[in-house]
Parts: C-alpha cells; structure tokens; sequence
C-alpha cells in the first residue's frame, strides 16, 4: 500500500521511548515513564468521524450522528494524501501488527501504521502483542493509518466537517486518521470495527470491563459510563482483572479485546487506586499530564492540560490481572453482570436485580448523569444516556447488541443487577454525600461471591427493579429509595423528571418490541 518501505516494524519499547525522546516527542517522566502531549486534541473528535456508504455494508451500519456517511470517492482522495505523506518522509515511520480479541476464534489481526514513534508504543501497549512465530505469518485484517499532520483545507468539497478527518472503509479494509494526534483514536477505532465484525458473527461486543475469581471460574462483567466506578470497582486485589473496557461474549466465554489498559489519570491517588498508579512505570505511556519542566514530577489533580489526561499500559503491569500471570485475558461466561451508574438524582436504587428484558431496556439507554465540573459549562448534575454504554462506537442499531445479550442472558443464565455508586436519599444538588466508596465496593462483593441469595424484596417505584432486603451490613431504608428519602414529594418530583428523560431518550431508537417497552419506567407517579 505504502511504496516507501522505510519502516520500522514491531520495535522493542526500549527502541521506541529511544526513537520518541530523540524525536523529541516526550519526556521521561514519573517512575520512567514516557509523559507526552496530543497536541489540539486530547480527546476524540466524534464529529469528524465517518464510515464510507459502500455497498457490502451500507445496509447494516447504523446511520445519523454516530457513523456519518462519505462516499467512496471522497475516500479514495483523502486516502492518497494520506498515503503521499508516507511517500515523503525524511525518516522511517513505524508499524505495529498485532491482534484485538485474545480469543483465536473471533480475534482480528490489525494493522498500525505511524509517524511517530510513541504513537507506536501506545498501540503495543493497546492491542495484544504477537510471538515471532505470529509475525511471520501475518496478514492483516483490518489496516489504520495514521496522519495526524493531514489536514484538509478544502473539507466542504469533500463532505467532512472540519479539516480533520477520521474515515472506516469496510470494503477496502483501511480506516485513515487526519488532524488529530490523540492516539485513543487509533484504540476506538478498532473498537468500533470489532462492534461491526462481532456481531456477524454472533458474539457480542461490549464497552465494559470483566474480572473473575481467584479460582478462575466465575467471571463478572462491569458496564458503565465515565465516573460510575468502572475501571476502579472492577480492578480488585482479591480477583484477577481480564480487561478494563472492551471485551466479547462468545460461545467461549469472555475474552478481552486489547492487551492494555487505558486508565484516566486526572485525580488519580495512588492510595485510592494502587494498582492503576503502580502500572505507571518504564514502558507505560501517560498522556496530557501536567509535570514540573524541571523535576518532571506530576500533578495529577491539574487539568490545565486536559479532563481526559491518560495512563497506557500493557494489561501484564496491573499487579492481579491474568496478563500478568501469563494468561489469556479471558474468562469463563459470566456468573453475575453489573450495569453501573451515578445517578445524581438519587433516584435509582443502591443495589437492584433485574429482568432480562429489564437488561435489554437499561442496555439501550446507557444511563448515569454528568456531575457539576467534568465538563465546561455543566454546574449541575446532567442526565446522560449512551447506548449499549458505548454509543459512540456502535456500528449496528442498539437493538442487535441488546438481543445479542438477552441470547447470551437465556444460554448461560447470568444474573444481571444494578449498583448505583451516585446518591440515594437525596440528590447532588442537596449537598449530602456520594455513596461511599468502600460501600459500594461491599455491593460488588455481595454480587460477586453470590450471598444476594435473598428470600425478601420489594420492587422500585419508578423502575420497578427488584431490591434485595436485609442484605449484610446495609440498612433496608438505603437500600430503598422512596424509604432513604425525608421529602417524598421531592423525591416523586425528581422521580418523575428523571423517568421522562428515561422515556423520551428511549423513543429515538424506534423500538416496537412491547416487552422491552414495558421494562421501561413509569411515570407521572404520586405519593
């Protein structure tokens, strides 16, 4: 595809921080690691992002604001200019061949190309690394080029929304990247393309992280948005971590997309979170951090960079995880999956088992709210909804990969439940506390080592969730929202409010079937 053949393919990571700091891309840093910045962008930009309308695909994306269409011609223009960079270059650019999926029947061998060098240690860490033995013989299946130094000054003519550019095309095979260097890009893109194959193929693909046990036999599935607790309630000293963000649900079991993790560094403590700041080490890469030019010490409270500064590091640098041990990052079908939010509100229930279909509908919605100072402009809590916990990268309509687990729920009978790491008894806005953090790290063992055998509920007044009484160590009056609240008047008005949100998010994916529509909320409820 590139005719300049001077490249440097799967570089040690010594080699790559080498070629990184001479290039003058990063620094060493923070117990030796290499601190470098993205540049305009320390985030995706999902507005650039399209997939071409061709005619082997174009019946099976899911189309509209998520995956935008550009033609095949437009593509093929934006391709050789991308490829004309490559031509040109003084020096050699890097490519990284490895695979996404540590399950020989569903994974995908892809391909990286780069410029520069800490971009192509980002995905080593990423992506699962192969044995000499595996290089030899590999062909890839899905290709990404990189570029982040093409720009389009003409991007009108050519149906994009800016100058930069980040383009799938199924057919060919090949996604390119123009105008951006956050290499998260590069990791979501596959992702997005794994939530294509997958599905085909009968395996659900999923935006969430998965332990299991210290025997290794039972597996538990963490889905939830940014801040509801993901990555550190999944993350367990007493349980081997397969993944923290992407994994598939074969007839196998569980299986781990990548072969690191990709951890966010803002605020981190490393007393709250040690595994995640103990992976910080020679090898590991950490993103739009803010450091002291001369001592190179890290303030990881100051944003002054980025909300989104990151940690990239191989999954065998987190002390209990399977790559560690020298495992496949995967694991047996599920015991227990725990959908995660932080409801502002106060609303949704601590700890709540669900239906299947109960699933199906709190899968499509992808609920948590947006707290006051994540993000500019947000001064109090927001509602936000993102299907399948990953709508971003959803390739298909949300209702495949809600079938899809339903399909996987009646095969292996996993248990599914709620835990609700915001408030209860009140909302944000009230000033009372989150819910503490070792409490609902005592949910998820509940959940986990399976003592949730309960004789003794009662049902949620808007959701109609099952919640488990007289659970150990947890009072009946938290663990029951309408009891936890001294104002039952706020508490419906909120209620209310929020089942709206619910309902009128819910109606945009146009979906007939009555049972999934009858495990929604109610509303408009009264004391």
């Amino acid at each position: 595809m590139i005719k300049n053949q001077n490249f440097k393919r799967n570089s040690h990571i010594d080699d790559l921080i080498n070629d990184a700091v001479n290039n003058n891309e990063g620094v060493i840093g923070l117990n030796g690691a290499l601190m470098v910045d993205t540049g305009e962008f320390s985030g995706r930009i999902p507005n650039d992002k399209f997939i071409v309308d061709e005619d082997s695909s174009t019946e099976k994306i899911w189309w509209g604001e998520v995956n935008q269409k550009l033609s095949e011609e437009n593509f093929d223009y934006l391709l050789n200019k991308v490829l004309e960079t490559y031509e040109n270059l003084p020096s050699s650019y890097y490519v990284f061949d490895g695979f996404a999926g540590d399950d020989i029947d569903n994974s995908l061998n892809v391909r990286m190309i780069t410029k520069k060098a800490w971009q192509s240690l980002f995905v080593n860490n990423m992506f699962i690394r192969p044995t000499k033995e595996e290089l030899n013989d590999f062909n890839p299946d899905f290709t990404i080029i990189n570029a982040y130094d093409v720009k389009e000054e003409n991007w009108k003519d050519y149906g994009l929304n800016s100058e930069n550019f980040i383009v799938f095309n199924i057919k060919k095979k090949i996604a390119i990247i123009g105008g951006t260097e956050y290499a998260g890009e590069m990791k979501k893109g596959i992702f997005s393309m794994m939530h294509y194959y997958l599905p085909l193929k009968n395996v659900l693909s999923m935006h969430c992280s998965a332990n299991v046990s210290a025997s290794q036999d039972q597996t538990t599935v963490f889905f939830g948005l940014s801040g509801t607790g993901k990555t550190t309630l999944s993350t367990n000293a007493n349980r081997p971590l397969i993944g923290d963000d992407e994994h598939g649900w074969s007839d196998n079991g569980i299986f781990n997309f990548e072969g690191g993790c990709y951890a966010k560094a803002i605020n981190l403590d490393k007393d709250k979170e040690p595994e995640i700041y103990n992976a910080i080490k020679h090898g590991t890469l950490l993103e739009n951090v803010v450091y002291d030019l001369e001592t190179k010490e890290v303030d990881f409270d100051d944003n002054a960079k980025s909300e989104n500064s990151r940690i990239c590091y191989p999954i065998n640098f987190v002390e209990n995880s399977l790559g560690s041990k020298g495992l496949k990052s995967a694991g047996p079908h599920p015991n227990s999956i725990i959908f995660l939010t932080c409801d502002a509100y106060g609303i949704m229930p601590p700890l709540a088992r669900m239906t299947k279909k109960q699933a199906m509908y709190h899968f499509i919605s992808g609920y948590t709210a947006k707290m006051a100072g994540t993000e500019t402009g947000i001064t109090e809590p927001v509602a936000a909804f993102s299907p399948c916990y990953g709508g971003p990268f959803l390739t298909l309509h949300p209702l495949r990969y809600a079938e899809l687990l339903e399909q996987k729920l009646n095969d292996y009978d996993s248990s599914v439940y709620l835990v609700n790491t915001g408030w209860s008894g009140s909302s944000a806005t009230s000033g009372s506390s989150r819910i503490d953090l070792k409490l609902t790290k005592h949910i998820i063992n509940l959940i986990t080592d399976g003592s949730l055998d309960f004789s003794k509920s009662v049902f949620d007044k808007f959701f109609n969730l099952e919640i488990p009484l007289n659970v150990d160590g947890l009072e009946n009056e938290f663990l029951v929202p309408h009891h936890s609240w001294d104002n039952l008047e706020e508490y419906f008005s909120t209620g209310n409010m929020l089942t709206r949100l619910f309902n009128n998010n819910f109606e945009k994916f146009k979906i007939q079937d009555s049972d999934i529509l009858a495990a929604g909320p109610k509303t408009d409820l009264s004391a």
